[in-house]
């Protein structure tokens, strides 16, 4: 069986300069773990597939087409492709989120 742990990955280079680990990826899917430092920003940006967002710790602010929302631990909150979203971490503590693509847009 296979098993994966966040602090086994390296963090990913991306264009927010936060902290992204790629959980998993196949040609279906891509899972990826985001972690927020208070006052970090994944900046606004359209996605080409449909993505969800999972709430792990913290209290993100998440904008998806000017909508915002303080989403809780334990929130799923869809986008669909193209639909502009950001995700702001407004707290002193850390914000925790998965990011799920499908399929996966580098496949």
């Amino acid at each position: 069986m296979q098993t994966i742990t966040a602090d086994q990955i390296p963090v990913a280079d991306n264009p927010h300069g936060v902290d992204v680990r790629h959980l998993y990826k196949t040609d279906d899917v891509v899972v990826s773990q985001i972690t927020l430092q208070p006052g970090e920003v994944v900046k606004p940006h359209k996605a080409p597939v449909d993505a969800f967002f999972y709430v792990l710790e913290g209290a993100p602010q998440i904008e998806i087409e000017g909508e915002t929302l303080a989403a809780a631990p334990g929130t799923l909150i869809p986008s669909s492709a193209g639909h502009l979203h950001s995700i702001r971490n407004e707290s002193d503590g850390l914000v925790r989120f998965l990011v799920v693509k499908t399929p996966n847009p580098a496949a």
